[in-house]
């Protein structure tokens, strides 16, 4: 059975952060995932959770400076403390709120990222992480021109270095799509790595029922897979979010 969460950074934004919560749960959703949990404190996201019966499924570590257009800090020479900083928080905000993966962002490449850099990095942060799973993600050039890691065979190579248990994949089918096509080679191929999927359609990033992919039969695909972990609804709503989640009578799915 398929299990998905819904992106809180993408998903009910017309409400404020902590509103979300209730809308989601309100919809359908036993999961929630988020791009930016910091927009409230810890004990707010716990209390929101608990009170919903959801589970957070992911969280990402800290993107840095907006203004700056960090994305991260893993694969940054001379950020060392603040990547380190920045585990340390995502790590206080999964222990809060029980959750069990946390995307580490690696930086961008006009900021200096380095591989040997981003190598260290998560190799001491496995380390520090007992019990929760740090997952890193390629993602396409368009959408974040300069992104350090954008294809899945180059996050093969890292996660195989790093040697850690701790340390896997997240696979966003729209990330691969706009990057390299060929997703479901990549999904048969990369499945021993993935511990968290996500989904939107190109060309928008909106729903994952128009666009370029067959979402019905990929979705089938990961069940085929054994995959249980969560699919994280990373899209950007065409119309509302309640009216857009009809997505999933075109593919055949429930949320739960």
């Amino acid at each position: 059975m398929l299990r998905f969460a819904a992106n809180l950074s993408f998903l009910f934004t017309e409400l404020p952060f902590l509103d979300r919560f209730e809308a989601a749960a309100k919809a359908g959703f036993k999961a929630v995932e988020s791009t930016n949990v910091y927009e409230a404190p810890a004990s707010e996201v716990a209390a929101r959770l608990k009170a919903n019966g959801l589970t957070l499924a992911l969280l990402n570590t800290p993107a840095g400076s907006a203004e700056a257009g960090e994305r991260g800090h893993a694969a940054l020479p001379g950020r060392e403390k603040d990547f380190d900083a920045g585990i340390a928080r995502a790590l206080s905000y999964a222990e809060a709120t029980g959750c069990r993966r946390i995307h580490v962002l690696a930086g961008v490449v006009h900021h200096g990222a380095r591989r040997a850099t981003y190598v260290a990095n998560l190799a001491r942060a496995a380390k520090a992480a007992s019990g929760v799973d740090l997952l890193i993600e390629p993602i396409n050039r368009r959408d974040i021109p300069g992104y350090f890691l954008n294809r899945p065979h180059e996050a093969r190579s890292v996660i195989h270095e790093v040697g850690a248990p701790n340390l896997g994949l997240q696979f966003d089918l729209y990330h691969r799509q706009v990057e390299e096509g060929d997703v479901a080679t990549a999904m048969a191929e990369f499945a021993p790595l993935i511990r968290h999927y996500q989904i939107a359609s190109p060309p928008d990033r909106g729903e994952p029922d128009a666009g370029e992919m067959n979402y019905p039969w990929l979705l089938q695909q990961i069940v085929a897979s054994g995959f249980d972990g969560y699919i994280g609804c990373e899209y950007r709503p065409r119309r509302g979010t309640v009216e857009g989640l009809a997505w999933t009578k075109a593919c055949g799915v429930t949320l739960g």
